[in-house]
């Protein structure tokens, strides 16, 4: 059973670059957040380019709010999951969430560049 591009509300892949179930894949993501003002709504849109396994598979596709019904603050959230997001709307700086659908995945080799001064590392119990 595939996951439906619509069902995150975004838009469909440009290609199907996807190798056979149980292969590694890789992704490669340019990911500019939602600009927001004081009040948390958006000002500016957000934008993302990603290729898989060498392909492009979205270009420069905005997208403002999150529409999946997999966001982190929608499917199996927690009250942290809750002051996170707050605090993200507030101050347009929050954490990478990797999805797997409940699913047995494996991540690895993953390499995040900030594009901003807005970044920092996550300490554990430090106060949000």
């Amino acid at each position: 059973m595939g996951i439906d591009p619509t069902d995150y509300g975004f838009a469909p892949p440009l290609v199907n670059a996807s190798r056979k179930p149980g292969e590694w894949q890789v992704y490669d993501i340019r990911y500019r957040a939602p600009r927001r003002d004081t009040t948390g709504a958006i000002v500016e849109e957000g934008s993302v380019t990603a290729w898989l396994n060498g392909q492009k598979v979205q270009d420069n596709t905005t997208f403002g709010e999150p529409r999946s019904k997999y966001h982190p603050y929608r499917y199996g959230t927690t009250p942290y999951l809750q002051t996170i997001w707050t605090t993200q709307k507030q101050t347009s700086v929050g954490p990478v969430f990797l999805q797997d659908h409940d699913s047995p995945v494996r991540f690895r080799n993953i390499w995040i560049r900030p594009r901003d001064d807005h970044a920092e590392f996550y300490e554990p119990g430090k106060a949000l």
